[in-house]
């Protein structure tokens, strides 16, 4: 597993990746980000977050000025009584504020952006107080319908925020989902014996969650996190060259990157962890898989505990680094504070060495703690990308990974078979290894033949079959279908012209009818009923009440081995290929039923190339050519009678099974 998809993708190479399965619903996702940027304020869209900003700087710089140069004018203060508090005096400060505004002596101040405001609606003849200062009948009709409007319009933008993200985030995990399925039906079988299918079902699964979890949760707040940001160091910039404060400027500057670094550094190590953990998952789910595959093993040996016990050490395993992962995931925004406490506490010390003014510090130092929280924001943002990341880089490197048959640029479109199949000087191996499991086989199957080819375990009888099918490709020689090599046929086409009937019966967890059927969408209920009696499965089939209508069951699960059998040779029946493929077609079936689905095989073979195995040699007595194979090689060649006449590996063979 590990040599097919251990792989590294930078984070520009993921999620530029990622963006291209997100491409087609831009239009959404753009509408889910701006939503976000709306809902980032509490009543104007956006302004809200440089609302901070300004609204404290102006404070800042309004008291800075503006204290002292009060404190100058003022005439002497009578001194304070005996006792008094600076409570006291702030008290004392309000009252006589109150006061004064109550008898005109003196205006209570308000907000910068209410001048403003009443300004522009001044303009548009709206005016906010009469003479006396009191509040106009416009100023309270405006609020009651602006403030709702405001809070419906978030209400409105916070469900689009979330809808159309969650959306976007749902096709493109489908998208995922379905490009792996795609690319994995595309692969050879050569892949699938190399590969664990829990492994593989997990990739599928769990790993689009977390780029779910990424566009749904992650994209808003990455969206608004530096937007924030970016204010606060815009407003720095913009303040230090205003005031011709450039080393203040510069030092600022260099410390803002500083913040970036332990996100960089423990991100990576989330990142590494992250992947472990999806990596460990796939082994549960390759646990279940095995288990639930084997039940009737685990059932016949009595092993529960057993397995129990491994699917926990799995399980241990698998938290063991989601746990790993949390605790660095946990350390970036302390770590983030940190940078950013100790920043502050350089320019505070710098500022004071540099007798830099207190209405020169404030400004800079308010936009620091604006920025705070989007800091921390980012932090976790940084934490859920990383996530995200590990997970897109296992995707990619299924994706990546082809073992697929080579299919011809320019494939020959071939509607029927007229001649005959020949494999001349075929050879093949699995894998890489250097021993080949079919060495220099040369044979031909002429149109209506049958060819059955005999031999001991692991002599290389399915290999041949898998050939015919093209299921794998030779390593050397060729296998051609009427003289043109099936390497330049379309594969659909050779397949539709071939059907099989394996050694190991699969059924799908569906209806009998739907796996006759299979193959063939367009057949109707008689043709079904139809090669269910040549196969003789109409009658097991009728005895249960569901009828074709009963479910089978996973692989067949509900059915035993001979109706199993059954069923899949009326799949094949069904499908009237012109060449037939009989791996073991009759190995499940007992011997009264044997007789009879023999007889209708042999119906069927009539004027149809058939390429038959069997270890049953009863069943191939009347075949137009026996091969017998021995450890990848054709030992020997010729009919029944002339095989058995000769007295060599076939003559054992048949004696062994007491034919004479």
């Amino acid at each position: 597993m590990a040599e097919f998809f251990d792989r590294e993708y930078t984070a520009r190479e993921a999620y530029g990746r990622l963006y291209q399965y997100a491409r087609k619903y831009r239009g959404r996702l753009l509408v889910g980000l701006l939503a976000g940027l709306v809902t980032a304020g509490s009543w104007v869209p956006i302004f809200q977050v440089i609302q901070p900003v300004l609204r404290q700087v102006q404070r800042a710089d309004e008291r800075s000025h503006g204290i002292m140069p009060a404190a100058q004018e003022a005439p002497p203060a009578s001194p304070a009584p005996p006792h008094a508090t600076l409570d006291d005096d702030l008290k004392d400060l309000i009252k006589q504020d109150i006061a004064d505004a109550r008898d005109g002596k003196r205006e209570v101040a308000l907000p910068a952006w209410f001048d403003k405001a009443e300004s522009y609606a001044n303009r548009l003849g709206i005016t906010f107080r009469d003479a006396q200062g009191h509040m106009t009948g416009q100023l309270l009709m405006l609020t009651l319908f602006v403030v709702p409007l405001v809070m419906l319009l978030k209400m409105v933008a916070m469900y689009m925020n979330n809808y159309f993200l969650r959306w976007t985030g749902a096709k493109v995990v489908q998208d995922f989902r379905v490009a792996m399925f795609r690319h994995l039906q595309s692969q050879g079988l050569h892949f699938f014996g190399r590969t664990d299918v829990g492994q593989l079902m997990s990739r599928c699964t769990n790993d689009p969650q977390q780029v779910d979890h990424v566009i749904s949760h992650t994209l808003a707040d990455l969206c608004r996190a530096p937007f924030e940001i970016l204010v606060a160091v815009g407003y720095v910039i913009y303040f230090a060259i205003k005031n011709n404060m450039l080393e203040t400027l510069v030092l600022v500057l260099f410390g803002f990157p500083l913040i970036l670094l332990p996100m960089a550094v423990l991100g990576s190590l989330v990142r590494r962890w992250s992947r472990r953990a999806l990596h460990r998952i796939s082994f549960i789910s390759s646990k279940i898989h095995e288990n639930l595959t084997c039940i009737r093993v685990v059932k016949a040996y009595h092993t529960e505990e057993y397995e129990i016990e491994r699917y926990r050490k799995v399980n241990q395993h698998y938290v063991k680094s989601v746990l790993r992962a949390l605790r660095i995931e946990l350390l970036i925004t302390p770590s983030v504070e940190c940078v950013g406490i100790f920043l502050i506490f350089v320019f505070v010390i710098y500022c004071f060495f540099r007798k830099i003014a207190i209405h020169e510090i404030v400004p800079l130092l308010v936009p620091f703690f604006v920025a705070y929280r989007p800091m921390k924001q980012l932090g976790k943002v940084q934490a859920q990308i990383e996530r995200g990341r590990a997970a897109l880089t296992r995707m990619f490197s299924l994706l990546d990974t082809d073992f697929s048959l080579p299919l011809a640029a320019d494939p020959v479109r071939k509607a029927s078979f007229d001649d005959r199949v020949r494999f001349d000087h075929v050879d093949f191996r699995y894998g890489e290894g250097p021993e080949l499991t079919i060495k220099g086989v040369s044979f031909e199957i002429p149109l209506g033949s049958v060819v059955a080819v005999v031999g001991g375990t692991g002599s290389g009888k399915t290999t041949l079959a898998n050939l015919l099918a093209r299921f794998y490709d030779p390593v050397a020689g060729s296998v051609s279908m009427d003289g043109i090599d099936m390497r330049q046929l379309d594969i659909g086409d050779l397949r539709s012209l071939i059907g099989v009937v394996t050694q190991e019966t699969v059924l799908f967890n569906d209806t009998i009818a739907f796996n006759i059927a299979y193959g063939t969408p367009d057949a109707t209920r008689e043709q079904i009923i139809a090669a269910a009696k040549l196969a003789n499965a109409h009658d097991f089939i009728m005895a249960q009440p569901e009828g074709y209508d009963r479910v089978a069951g996973e692989k067949g699960f509900a059915l035993s081995g001979g109706e199993r059998q059954r069923v899949a040779i009326a799949r094949a029946i069904l499908k009237n290929p012109p060449i037939l493929i009989l791996d073991e077609a009759t190995s499940a079936l007992d011997t009264v039923t044997e007789r009879l689905v023999q007889d209708a095989i042999n119906k069927l073979m009539a004027n149809r190339t058939t390429f038959a195995i069997a270890h049953r040699l009863s069943t191939i007595r009347n075949a137009d050519l026996i091969l017998v194979l021995d450890k990848g090689r054709i030992i020997e060649r010729g009919t029944h009678e002339q095989l058995y006449t000769a007295s060599g590996a076939y003559r054992k063979l048949c004696d062994m099974q007491m034919l004479a």
